[in-house]
């Protein structure tokens, strides 16, 4: 049974850092990109970044510069790095494995509040 735990979400002023972590468990995740994705009240959820099996990285216009998705395929866990935060940054983000056999799979989501 694949499942995906986020972690690291919280409050954090305006232009400081959190790193988030999605942990996975049932064989996929060495196989599948990885996202996270986001989703604010009243907007559709939005891809924010993504990571191949092999590395190669994809980033919202939003946030390049200040986010970095990394994977550690020993650890089966994503990451998102987030440097200067912006209001418009809060949301509830959600990690996404992607597996072209096993279809798609999100975790339960971590929310990021952000003050100014």
């Amino acid at each position: 049974q694949v499942q995906l735990v986020e972690s690291g979400g919280g409050l954090v002023q305006a232009g400081r850092s959190l790193r988030l972590s999605c942990a996975a468990s049932g064989n996929i995740f060495s196989s599948s990109t990885m996202g996270w994705y986001r989703q604010a009240p009243g907007n559709k959820r939005e891809l924010v970044a993504s990571i191949t099996s092999g590395g190669s990285t994809d980033y919202a216009d939003s946030v390049k510069g200040r986010f970095t998705i990394s994977r550690d395929n020993a650890k089966n866990t994503v990451y998102l790095q987030m440097n200067s935060l912006k209001p418009e940054d809060a949301a509830v983000y959600y990690c996404r494995a992607a597996s072209r056999l096993r279809g798609y799979y999100w975790g339960q989501g971590t929310q990021v509040t952000v003050s100014s």
